[in-house]
């Protein structure tokens, strides 16, 4: 190319049904090169929280081995060991839970249990819900599981607790719900706080991208950007789900994230030798 000339659009050069095709790929590609972005900025999120974590399970196994190795008396030694022996307990749990998301970063639909989903996301984010004075509470109504890509699931879950968390600085309650909506054939997520609500006005835009009702990011750095709850709608579209939203100011807002149901397959009775299913059926009655 001659120096100075600028580069040309190719799909200038097509015909118009061509070109119209060539820039929807071209909108395609950059939709999934933002989704992949956002995802990157989770899961820098994620390992900022992680190191956060096993920051203060050290300083307590640090302070109680010192406060052991200070004093020689039998209870001051037992409550330093009891001590150090509940931060290897935590641990353990934040471990495990890592190890539970590593496992869930592939890239295809599986059966998942959302119960565990939620529960691996709440350890990790227990101490920080603690700090704000957030209380939890869980229902977890059926065993039935969903047909979604894990990671991304739990990319969304970890947006909305964050969101609800903010949404309440003076502290407050989250409840998460799981359910099953036998008649939509969907497993529902349910995430309901009871802090500041979304105004009216703002309520048809929160997925818009780009658009935040918040002034920029809190003092963890999360949030204010604008494009979380955006990225959340087009994870849960992807997957052939709907993301719904109640608000009312001053009561608290509830996202409702209704998934599919994984088809999973019932086996039949192994038949006794030499019945054929029914007459086996017949004599286990």
């Amino acid at each position: 190319m001659p120096h100075g000339q600028a580069a040309s659009d190719s799909s200038h050069d097509l015909p118009e049904p061509g070109r119209v095709a060539e820039l929807e790929r071209q909108v395609q590609a950059l939709r999934a090169e933002l989704l992949e972005a956002q995802k990157m900025t989770a899961l820098g999120e994620l390992v900022s929280t992680t190191t956060h974590e096993f920051n203060n399970v050290l300083t307590t196994i640090l302070n109680y081995a010192k406060l052991g190795l200070r004093h020689t008396d039998e209870p001051t030694r037992t409550k330093a060991l009891e001590k150090i022996y509940g931060a290897g307990q935590r641990a353990e749990k934040i471990t495990n839970s890592v190890l539970g998301m590593a496992r869930n970063r592939g890239a295809e639909a599986a059966p998942t249990d959302l119960s565990a989903l939620v529960a691996e996301t709440l350890v990790l984010l227990e101490r920080e819900m603690q700090k704000y004075r957030v209380q939890v509470e869980t229902s977890y109504e059926t065993e039935r599981r969903s047909m979604v890509i894990a990671n991304q699931i739990q990319q969304v879950l970890m947006n909305l607790l964050t969101n609800a968390r903010q949404a309440m600085p003076r502290g407050g309650r989250v409840i998460i719900r799981v359910a099953e909506d036998p008649q939509a054939g969907t497993v529902d997520l349910v995430v309901r706080d009871t802090g500041e609500g979304i105004p009216t006005e703002s309520l048809p835009r929160i997925f818009e991208k780009f658009y935040s009702t918040k002034s920029g990011p809190d003092e963890t750095g999360k949030g204010g950007a604008g494009v979380g709850l955006s990225a959340c709608r087009e994870i849960i579209e992807a997957h052939g789900g709907r993301l719904r939203v109640e608000s009312k100011v001053g009561v608290g807002t509830a996202f409702t994230l209704k998934l599919p149901v994984a088809q999973e397959t019932v086996l039949a009775p192994t038949p006794k030798l030499g019945l054929p299913i029914s007459a086996a059926s017949n004599a286990t009655a």
